[in-house]
């Protein structure tokens, strides 16, 4: 069966490559770009599958058993530009092929020394016999890395000020996963595609992570009043468990529940709230109106003003 897929989806691939992209860039003269073109297909088919998968499960969800209704959705719609401009997977793309490049040349000067930087597959070499096991160990791994980089995002003045784009929002959907300043986004890209560079991610599996990672995230910022229960809450971060880090007093150095997909970090970590009957009202008290009901341009704005305001100390 899945060798049925694999081979449908690469007949698609190939040609929507041959067919609308290649000669489109053999007319602008952009064939140096081909390669990285061809990459960038798996991204954006990825991302378009992401979108389609998380409307089809959530909005009946949100529609059933909503946390709030509003008379007005302008903010949502406002997300749902920011998730059609980063689910074709432009800036982890990018991310991947400039950090493969670099790792290319460095890995050139490495071997000359006759060292092997070590790879999951290499400190377990059972991962190379079950792919499915070595794609479940990548996905943990980079969950790991995103909990930090999260947790990072609250801790740092200059980094808050860019990621309260995200919080900012007051009508929470499973739209306002990729509600993000532009530069927040960038330094998620370097800091995901570093990581899956250094555990050595194969680049086919690493849109199939993309995927699974933010399907998650979409689910988790569903206007849904749902629970996974006393067991499955410290298994997968649901709605419920999301909701609070979003809350109006879970906000900059205050926050809870940073996981992704995995709430064991945060149990670990100290930083879980488990309470399973908690949905509080989100956003950010502090943020301007502009940051919550603004459009697109507008919030890029006030976060590049409140970002340098942070730098400059104030």
């Amino acid at each position: 069966m899945f060798g049925h897929l694999d081979t449908a989806y690469s007949q698609l691939t190939g040609w929507l490559y041959t067919e609308a992209l290649q000669p489109a860039l053999y007319a602008l003269g952009l064939m140096d770009y081909a390669d990285d073109l061809y990459q960038w297909l798996d991204f954006a088919i990825f991302g378009l599958i992401g979108i389609v998968i998380s409307y089809v499960v959530c909005r009946p969800l949100e529609a059933a058993m909503p946390v709030e209704r509003w008379p007005g959705r302008g903010p949502v719609y406002t997300d749902m530009i920011y998730t059609l401009l980063a689910r074709v997977g432009v800036l982890p793309l990018l991310a991947f092929v400039l950090l493969n490049g670099a790792q290319s040349r460095l890995d050139g000067l490495i071997a000359d020394t006759g060292f092997v930087p070590p790879t999951l597959e290499t400190i377990f070499p059972v991962l190379r016999e079950y792919p499915l096991l070595a794609l479940a160990a990548y996905v943990v791994v980079l969950d790991f890395g995103e909990y930090w980089r999260h947790r990072f995002q609250h801790r740092f003045g200059w980094w808050w000020a860019l990621h309260s784009v995200h919080h900012a929002q007051r009508q929470m959907t499973f739209w306002t996963d990729d509600r993000n300043h532009i530069l927040d986004d960038v330094i998620a890209a370097l800091w995901f595609g570093a990581l899956a560079l250094l555990i050595g991610v194969p680049l086919g599996q690493f849109p199939v992570i993309l995927l699974i990672l933010r399907i998650a995230e979409a689910m988790s910022h569903a206007n849904v009043r749902l629970s996974y229960g006393s067991v499955g809450e410290r298994l997968i971060v649901s709605p419920r468990f999301h909701r609070v880090h979003h809350g109006v007093l879970s906000v900059g150095q205050s926050g809870k529940n940073y996981a992704v997909l995995l709430p064991v970090w945060d149990w670990i970590f100290g930083t879980a709230d488990f309470r399973r009957d908690v949905y509080p009202e989100t956003g950010d008290p502090d943020a301007p109106e502009g940051l919550v009901t603004g459009g697109w341009f507008r919030q890029q704005a006030l976060g590049l003003k409140r970002l340098a305001l942070a730098l400059a100390g104030r």
